[in-house]
C-alpha cells in the first residue's frame, strides 16, 4: 500500500569549492599555541576583515595566500578589497608575510610564506617567533657519529678468559720438583702490536700461495708497505694490487713483492676540502611589508608594516620619527581602533 505523504530524501550536502594549493614550500603556515576556534574569534574586526579572516582561518596549511587566489574564492570582494583586508589583518596581529630561504649551496631558492595566527599577537611575539623560525631554517652542521667505545679494553677483548687450574695436591708432587725453580713461560707475540702494513703482507700467502712470505720477509718489507697506507689506501687495496696479474713463474716471492711495492706505489692525493660552514650573518628569513611588500628584518617592522608605510606622507615629522623608532606596547584594542580609523578615511 502506497503512502500518501512520503518523506523526501535529505538533500546531499553541498561540496565546498576546492581551495587553491600553493607550490611546495609556499602558502599558509599556522603558528603554534593558538586558542581553539570559537564563534567570536574575529568579532572586533569590521565585516569585510571578519569574513576574510574566517575563510583564511579554515584553510589548511599549504593553501595559496596570494591576493589573486583568495579573490577567486571570495566572490564578495575583489583583489583590491582582499589586499586591503590582508593589510588590516597584518596590522591587527593575525598574519605576517615572510620570505624564507630553502636549500643549501647553489640550490637556495626563496619562497614566500604567510604565517597565520587565529589569536591576535603583538609585535614582540611576532619578532621572537620569526627569530626562532629563522634559526630553525638555518642549515645545521653535519656531526660525525662516533660509536661509543666498548666497556672492555682491546687487550681484554683479545685475550681469552683465564680458567683457573685446580691446585695440585702436595703428596702427588715430588719434593725435588717443589724446590726446583719454574722456568718462565714464553708467550706468542700478539697481533695487536703488528702494524696494518705487516698484517697485509702476512695475508698475501693466504690469498695467493705463490706469494707466501716468512715473518722475516714481512718485517723487511713492512716499511715499504707502510708507504702505501700513508697515501690513503687500505689493506684490501694493497693485497689486490700485489696479487693481481701474476706471472706464471715466481722465483722469489720476496723480490717480486718488493719490486711491486716500489713500481706500483699509488700517487699521493691531497685531503678532500672541508665544506665551509654556513655564514651566520646571511639572513635566511626576511619579513615582507603587508602594504608595499618590501623585505627587511623583523625588528624593523611594526604591525607588519615598514617605516614609510606606518605613517602617511602628510603626517608631521615628529610622528614619522616616532613611528620609525621603537614603538610602545599596544594591545589588540589599540590595533582595532587604529584599523577602523584607517578604513574610515578610505
Amino acid at each position: 500500500m502506497a503512502t500518501q505523504n512520503p518523506i523526501p530524501a535529505p538533500p546531499a550536502p553541498a561540496r565546498s569549492a576546492p581551495y587553491p594549493k600553493a607550490g611546495p614550500g609556499y602558502g599558509k603556515r599556522s603558528v603554534p599555541d593558538q586558542s581553539p576556534p570559537r564563534a567570536d574569534d574575529f568579532a572586533l574586526l569590521p565585516e569585510r576583515e571578519r569574513h576574510i579572516a574566517g575563510y583564511v582561518d579554515r584553510l589548511p596549511d599549504g593553501a595559496a595566500m596570494n591576493i589573486k587566489s583568495l579573490a577567486k574564492c571570495l566572490t564578495l570582494y575583489g583583489q583590491m578589497a582582499v589586499g586591503s583586508a590582508l593589510r588590516a589583518l597584518g596590522v591587527a596581529g593575525h598574519l605576517r608575510h615572510v620570505r624564507c630561504a630553502v636549500g643549501d649551496g647553489e640550490k637556495v631558492r626563496w619562497v614566500t610564506r604567510t604565517f597565520w595566527s587565529r589569536t591576535a599577537r603583538d609585535n614582540e611575539w611576532w619578532t621572537a617567533f620569526l627569530a626562532a623560525e629563522e634559526r630553525r631554517c638555518a642549515p645545521q652542521p653535519a656531526v660525525a657519529c662516533v660509536a661509543p667505545p666498548p666497556p672492555w679494553g682491546p687487550a681484554e677483548a683479545a685475550a681469552p678468559a683465564a680458567v683457573p687450574e685446580p691446585p695440585a695436591r702436595a703428596d702427588s708432587v715430588p719434593s725435588a720438583d717443589l724446590a726446583a725453580p719454574v722456568p718462565q713461560q714464553r708467550t706468542a707475540p700478539s697481533q695487536d702490536d703488528d702494524s696494518p702494513a705487516f698484517l697485509a703482507l702476512a695475508r698475501l700467502g693466504r690469498v695467493q700461495p705463490r706469494l707466501g712470505l716468512s715473518d722475516d720477509d714481512c718485517r723487511s718489507l713492512e716499511r715499504a708497505a707502510a708507504a702505501w697506507f700513508a697515501r690513503g689506501v687500505d689493506a684490501d687495496y694493497l693485497v689486490h694490487a700485489l696479487t693481481a696479474g701474476l706471472p706464471k713463474i715466481i722465483d722469489s716471492p720476496l723480490g717480486f713483492v718488493r719490486s711491486r711495492l716500489v713500481k706500483k706505489l699509488p700517487p699521493y692525493l691531497p685531503p678532500a676540502p672541508v665544506p665551509a660552514a654556513p655564514d651566520a650573518s646571511v639572513r635566511r628569513l626576511m619579513i615582507e611589508c603587508s602594504d608595499c611588500g618590501a623585505p627587511g628584518k623583523a625588528e624593523a617592522f611594526r604591525d607588519g608594516l615598514c617605516g614609510p608605510c606606518r605613517q602617511p606622507a602628510h603626517a608631521p615629522a615628529a610622528d614619522r620619527a616616532a613611528a620609525d623608532g621603537p614603538g610602545i606596547e599596544r594591545d589588540i584594542q589599540a590595533h582595532v581602533k587604529r584599523l577602523r580609523e584607517q578604513l574610515r578615511l578610505r
